[in-house]
């Protein structure tokens, strides 16, 4: 190695060693900025921003015009706040796939109030029997539900309603009369059905047909002059 290079400083110590001695100061490694130094793009964009977009929406639907021909009418407040958004008409699942779900869903329902009552009258639950009877409810509650959520019968929305409130109404009342009148077997017997329909039509119900048949439920019970405990 040459003599020279030996005498060259190796670290910044040294290099500030020899600009003390010298009086000269160090050079930057770089006399030039190698960035690239520029004023932003401050021009307008050429499409459209998302806050375009939004007001254009929201100009649609405060007027009462959905941007989505398949959506339904949406409903906003006086300050044009979204308070209800429909999904469309076209049904995900369908009526098929809304009656296996709620044949299902029912059943389970059922199965559970079979449990609970055979616990609360015998000290032996019968299983066998309970599956049994839990099976037999699917089919019917299937189609039950199917032909109730079909698009004919949706046509048909008062009367579906109707119906739902005379369920209601029958399956209430009788659930309230046997657990009074019958010994624990019929009881048994009866009231998980009973007890599965009426929720099932208080589910389906609108609020006002759901408080009718609140409303003869307990007209009922007093009127028979029944206890529910």
């Amino acid at each position: 190695m040459a003599e020279g290079e030996n005498d060259a400083p190796r670290n910044r110590k040294e290099r500030r060693a020899a600009a003390r001695d010298t009086g000269k100061p160090i050079e930057p490694p770089t006399k030039t900025p190698k960035i690239k130094l520029a004023q932003p793009d401050r021009s307008r964009p050429t499409d459209k921003t998302l806050l375009d977009l939004y007001n254009e929406k929201r100009s649609l639907l405060t007027s009462g015009q959905p941007f989505d021909k398949d959506a339904d009418q949406t409903v906003m407040d006086e300050g044009g706040n979204i308070l209800e958004a429909g999904l469309g008409d076209d049904d995900p699942i369908g009526p098929l796939g809304q009656a296996v779900f709620w044949s299902f869903t029912l059943s389970m329902l059922h199965f559970t109030f079979d449990v609970l009552v055979q616990h609360q009258y015998r000290q032996d639950v019968d299983w066998p029997a309970i599956f049994q009877r839990t099976a037999t409810m699917v089919p019917i509650l299937f189609l039950m539900i199917y032909l109730l959520r079909s698009e004919m019968v949706e046509r048909f929305a008062t009367a579906r309603q109707a119906f739902y409130l005379v369920v209601a109404v029958v399956s209430g009342c009788y659930t309230i009369h046997v657990t009074n009148r019958y010994d624990y077997y019929y009881v048994m017997k009866q009231t998980p059905p009973l007890a599965t329909l009426w929720i099932w039509s208080v589910i389906e119900m609108r609020l006002a047909f759901c408080v009718a048949s609140v409303v003869a439920n307990l007209g009922y019970l007093w009127w028979k002059n029944y206890t529910i405990f």
